[in-house]
């Protein structure tokens, strides 16, 4: 038991302090970052340098020379990957088309297409890791930038006069619809070189985009913002459209005015950068941070880093997907097995060393997968009956699978004259329920526990169950066998249950029930954040009746079996679940990474069973039903009668 207790607690702690990596930012993030801002600046002030072929403002013009020559050098100095010469050509094709005149229109489409393929082709960070605290912001925009751009953004701040170029004016539409808050940040983050806009990066990065944010709303009015408030709450495709921070950072009003129009465009901009906390959900957020991993897994594939790709497409799926499988679990469980199934795909290409090509065919069949969840996840009719049905299979599911084991361990207790024993299993499931409601206050009030170390301790602890189930199994087994209970009636019924078997009794018993226990706590976790509580409790509620009902009939059925048909039924019951934990063990092991994954993709996906598409899982089963199979036959050879040797005649 106590060896039990450590391994579940080792295993939380291991993979609590050795999380998935985040998106990590380097030199190369910061020259794709740079090159980005200057191309979106580009795009922006062109208009104001050129008109019909004729310089009209001489100062703008070389100003766009040079910041075409910069974009131009930084995107040379990038990593080499596949996508690099064809950045390189498209950057030499907007240098030209500016030294030649071009029309604005042109170079716009130019400097925005290249700022795209930038960031997808060396991906940064496109939004605030989390919703950023507004309440210094207007405090921090009065002391670091009032001075030059004004205390309403006008650019007419006590220091604006001696400023050549002049500072940008927030308040200006015709400028600010052209700019996403991405591009405030960038140039907060950054400065803007030969001008006396400095970079901030000494702020912290949640007050860089809150400043972002404040600045990007100058221009639009109170007004603006209502009619935005109306627009938001009447329209649900809108609310689709903007589910994340990341859209609404990386669009422009003007873009937006392209899908929905000019005025409506203006309204719903001036809502988000006000109160950008509506487009937040903690769904959106880790279906971004898996397709933000994703990408940059794909990029770091494309740079030769398979070890940093592999490590990326992980942390796709334990810190973005993995926390909202209980909830597509309930919406959409094929789906759920898709992601999956493509998820392991995807690691499995990278180990291969599969071509780029394959990897990133790969990788955008699951971004669709993610809209396609992040369609179902958004649905909200049916609620009700999802989240009673989802709670209901969940109990019956995992407590099932308890129940048979502790109903098997009882009966056995009973039918060899121990009843004493039966306290020590009650007392072992009543401590995994005890432990598991210890496990939810802790995973949502005291510890974040991270996608790994779920997928750590549901493996660890399949395996564990696995280990001593087969050991129980066979030992059942062999009492099974003609003679064989009898002999060992005879030889312990005179002693008393001895203390290592009682904390044996207690120990498996805490153990099945509580790896089922720790994972029904992470569905209702997710169910819970539905706001279908009474949906919730009530599926439970039923599924606890009928799994009061089932354990009721097997006691009842148990006690008119022979003793050794009972104890065969439950050895093979027994053996049959450990090969369920163990495939089950494997699959965890390898969701957190530990274990490499070769897809099966023509073996289905019967979780219920512990089968997975994969070779590790299902080799491993194998393995165990051979073990099992031969402790079985020991059992029976070791047990057949002696022939019979006649006795010789006195002489």
């Amino acid at each position: 038991m106590r060896l039990t207790l450590q391994i579940i607690v080792a295993a939380l702690f291991f993979a609590s302090s050795n999380s998935a990596p985040a998106l990590a930012a380097g030199p190369e993030q910061a020259d794709a970052a740079t090159a980005w801002r200057l191309l979106d600046y580009i795009a922006v002030d062109y208009a104001e340098a050129v008109s019909e072929g004729a310089i009209t403002s001489r100062g703008e013009y070389d100003e766009m020379v040079e910041f075409s020559q910069s974009a131009n050098e930084r995107i040379a100095d990038l990593p080499l990957t596949t996508a690099k010469p064809d950045l390189v050509r498209l950057a030499d094709r907007l240098k030209r088309a500016i030294a030649d005149k071009a029309p604005a229109d042109k170079v716009a489409e130019l400097a925005r297409t290249l700022g795209r393929e930038v960031l997808l082709a060396y991906p940064v960070s496109l939004a605030p890791s989390a919703m950023p605290n507004f309440s210094r912001t207007a405090t921090l925009y009065a002391q670091q930038c009032a001075s030059c751009h004004g205390p309403s953004g006008g650019g007419d701040g006590s220091l604006a006069a001696g400023l050549d170029p002049p500072p940008a004016a927030f308040s200006d539409f015709s400028r600010a619809r052209q700019r996403s808050v991405f591009s405030l940040y960038q140039v907060i983050n950054q400065g803007i070189g030969g001008t006396a806009m400095a970079s901030f990066a000494q702020l912290d990065s949640a007050d860089q985009w809150a400043l972002a944010f404040y600045v990007g709303a100058f221009s639009f009015s109170k007004a603006d913002a209502r009619r935005g408030e109306k627009i938001w709450n009447a329209e649900p495709n809108l609310r689709r459209r903007f589910s994340n921070l990341e859209t609404l950072t990386q669009i422009t009003p003007a873009q937006l005015a392209q899908e929905i129009g000019e005025e409506k465009a203006r309204a719903l901009a001036a809502f988000l950068r006000k109160m950008p906390e509506k487009t937040t959900t903690s769904r959106a957020e880790g279906l971004d941070i898996a397709r933000a991993r994703l990408r940059a897994s794909v990029s770091a594939y494309d740079s030769g880093d398979r070890d940093g790709a592999s490590d990326l497409a992980l942390s796709a799926y334990l810190d973005g997907f993995e926390p909202l499988e209980p909830m597509l679990a309930v919406r959409d469980a094929g789906l759920l097995t898709q992601i999956e199934s493509s998820m392991g795909a995807l690691r499995a290409a990278i180990g291969r060393g599969a071509t780029t090509a394959e990897v990133r065919l790969q990788a955008s069949e699951l971004v669709e997968l993610f809209d396609q969840a992040d369609n179902v996840l958004e649905r909200e009719a049916g609620d009700w009956v999802s989240s009673f049905v989802g709670s209901f299979t969940i109990s019956l599911r995992e407590g099932l699978e308890a129940l048979l084991i502790v109903v098997a361990m009882t009966a056995f207790l009973r039918k060899a004259g121990r009843p004493e024993g039966i306290r020590y299993v009650h007392a072992g499931w009543v401590a995994a329920l005890a432990g598991g409601a210890a496990t939810w206050f802790a995973a949502t009030r005291l510890i974040a526990v991270s996608g790994a170390s779920r997928e750590l301790t549901e493996g660890f602890g399949s395996l564990l169950a696995a280990a001593v189930l087969v050991s129980v199994g066979i030992w059942m087994h062999s009492k099974s066998q003609a003679g064989e209970w009898q002999r060992y009636i005879q030889k312990t019924m005179s002693r008393a249950l001895s203390r290592g078997s009682s904390w044996f009794l207690f120990g498996l018993a805490f153990l099945v029930v509580y790896r089922e226990v720790f994972e029904t706590i992470l569905f209702y976790a997710a169910l819970w954040t539905e706001r279908n509580a009474g949906a919730v409790l009530a599926g439970a509620g039923t599924a606890i009746m009928f799994l009061a009902a089932i354990a009721w009939a097997m006691l009842r059925y148990s006690r008119k079996l022979p003793i050794g048909k009972l104890l065969n039924y439950s050895a093979i019951l027994i053996a049959i679940l450990a090969v369920v934990l163990i495939g089950k063990g494997i699959a965890g092991l390898q969701e957190a990474g530990m274990v490499g994954i070769t897809p099966w993709p023509f073996v289905p996906r019967i979780e219920m069973l512990g089968i997975f598409p994969a070779s590790q899982p299902l080799i491993a089963q194998f393995l165990l039903i051979v073990i099992i199979a031969f402790g079985f036959w020991r059992n029976i050879r070791g047990n057949d009668p002696l022939p019979h040797k006649p006795q010789e005649k006195n002489s």
